[in-house]
């Protein structure tokens, strides 16, 4: 499977289609956190239903033939009678970052932020999502995470039912080293690809990445310029590592508390 990370500042839908077409030949095209606002705490003003989501993404992945994934700050869905219940309340609507994966088949998967970035209130403006989420596409199970899920190992460790995990993010030039590290981190820990999207322009560092097993830097994108880096997950070469050295078998049991 070939995947691309499509390394950009705030997008519109437009301007995706055009970035895709020039980098044809991809079966999974990879967008950053927020790629359509940018990172926001105002839902209110910034998200979109949950329903327009779906559909944008949805549209997107069967005009190109490919999955196309990233997260968009969303306005659930809520029945009438939950609306009503609700009416009375502050704050009544729900928010989330979600994060979507959609097929060319039609097929929408997601995952909803679980670490919420606190130092920026995001937890006051969304909900933490409460579950992991593996989708597997053309024979690679696939892990979704977002931005400051990377900080959390315990979260993203493998219980040997995923061999990539894609991260989309808004990390700030700042703190471009941290998210470097701990991206060749994730691979080795938990010996799969790691595919890493960040969002470039202003104060955001790119750096966005596609990571070996191993550690290994396949792929890098620059850190001020809006570009593509793509790279195969060789499935075969995955599967000769963790069987040449076991380390998965080795590791911790746990259960996570919410």
């Amino acid at each position: 499977m070939i995947v691309t990370a499509l390394q950009c500042d705030v997008s519109s839908l437009d301007e995706v289609r055009k970035m895709i077409d020039a980098h044809k030949g991809s079966d999974l095209y990879v967008l950053p956190e927020m790629w359509n606002t940018g990172f926001t705490v105002n839902p209110q003003a910034d998200a979109i239903p949950e329903s327009e989501a779906r559909q944008m993404m949805s549209t997107l992945a069967k005009e190109c033939g490919a999955a196309v994934a990233g997260s968009i700050a969303v306005r659930k869905f809520e029945s009438s009678r939950v609306r009503e219940f609700e009416s009375s309340k502050v704050g009544a609507q729900r928010f989330s970052n979600r994060f979507y994966l959609a097929e060319p088949d039609g097929t929408i998967s997601h995952y909803d932020k679980h670490h919420l970035f606190t130092v920026a209130k995001e937890d006051k403006a969304f909900e933490a999502g409460q579950q992991r989420t593996v989708v597997e596409y053309q024979g690679v199970r696939i892990m979704l995470l977002v931005c400051y899920d990377l900080r959390f190992p315990v979260w993203s460790r493998s219980q040997e039912d995923y061999d990539c995990i894609i991260y989309v993010a808004n990390w700030p030039t700042l703190r471009i080293e941290p998210m470097r590290t701990l991206l060749k981190a994730r691979a080795i820990e938990n010996q799969c690809y790691v595919v890493g999207v960040n969002r470039v322009g202003g104060l955001f560092g790119g750096r966005s990445a596609i990571i070996a097993p191993g550690g290994t830097v396949i792929q890098e994108a620059s850190a001020d310029k809006q570009e593509a880096v793509s790279a195969e997950i060789d499935m075969q070469l995955l599967e000769k590592l963790r069987k040449k050295f076991p380390v998965l078998s080795d590791r911790d049991d746990f259960h996570i508390k919410h």
